[in-house]
């Protein structure tokens, strides 16, 4: 049987949600400073991209949150074999608790049925918390805080599609991410981060596309012809000119990941998450021994 020390796991679950709230990974920063220098000098883009590097700056020095937003925590787990699901769903729900009150994140829980806020950012389903197994003895937590402008923006889609001209395929695809992001324009704080899930049922893809917001953006699709559309798409994308927070320019997003299953024959389904310039992510990985 496979063991955990509680305490120790939840106090680092609560370092997991302050590293996310507070320091933007690397290649999310990276991406953001070069699309500044490709702005113009001078222009509104190259202002709001600036602005945008100053709050990360300032956030990271003082462990502060990136945004007001800190979002809905979704979490990715891979547990090894005989780990429970429900001790692993326990600690992270009161790690929650109190990450809510030290970090501090905004409480962003709401109550369907009484619109009553819990307070602590947990509540039924939330946080959002997706588990698996894998046959490594390691314990791997990606937590994302998901803000909810750019969550509201992204789409789902059932192929064809008689409107935007779009067939059961990549093509068709394509059309369907262009779509989301010309509908969007700048309401949710670009330059976005896009994820795309590919596969036969809706809740299936949704999931898919969330995940492709976890990968690192200078990764590269194993499957070559998804590499290349991972490519044109961000580039056509960036000729809608909406631009950093909407105020036009030459950098609208600077990721595109796909992320793809099978199908029915029947069904074609496409979901389109988008992230903000915030794409706010963070890894734990945890040693776990087995019980003699």
């Amino acid at each position: 049987m496979l063991v955990f020390n509680m305490l120790k796991l939840q106090n680092a679950i609560v370092e997991l949600y302050r590293k996310a709230a507070t320091s933007l990974p690397e290649d999310v920063e990276t991406a953001l400073r070069l699309a500044r220098r490709k702005e113009e000098k001078g222009s509104n883009a190259r202002a709001a991209l600036s602005t945008i590097l100053e709050n990360i700056e300032i956030a990271r020095a003082g462990e502060r949150p990136i945004c007001q937003d800190t979002g809905a925590p979704v979490f990715f787990v891979k547990a090894p074999v005989g780990l429970s699901h429900l001790k692993l769903k326990d600690v992270i729900i009161k790690a929650t608790r109190i990450a809510t009150r030290e970090v501090p994140l905004r409480p962003n829980a709401v109550d369907i049925v009484t619109d009553k806020n819990s307070g602590d950012n947990t509540g039924i389903g939330f946080p959002v918390i997706y588990i698996e197994e894998t046959k490594y003895n390691k314990l791997t937590i990606d937590l994302m805080l998901k803000g909810s402008g750019s969550e509201n923006i992204g789409q789902l889609y059932k192929l064809p599609i008689a409107e935007l001209k779009a067939e059961r395929d990549l093509e068709g695809v394509k059309k369907c991410v262009i779509d989301t992001i010309h509908k969007a324009q700048g309401k949710g704080c670009p330059p976005y981060i896009i994820g795309i899930g590919i596969g036969a049922t809706k809740d299936q893809v949704t999931r898919l596309a969330k995940e492709q917001l976890m990968r690192n953006l200078n990764d590269i699709n194993k499957q070559k012809v998804l590499a290349q559309l991972e490519k044109r798409l961000l580039n056509d994308i960036n000729k809608l000119g909406i631009g950093p927070l909407g105020f036009g320019g030459k950098t609208t997003a600077v990721g595109v990941k796909i992320g793809i299953n099978h199908r029915h024959p029947a069904s074609y389904f496409v979901d389109v998450s988008v992230s903000c310039w915030a794409d706010r992510r963070a890894r734990l990985i945890w040693e776990v021994k087995s019980e003699e």
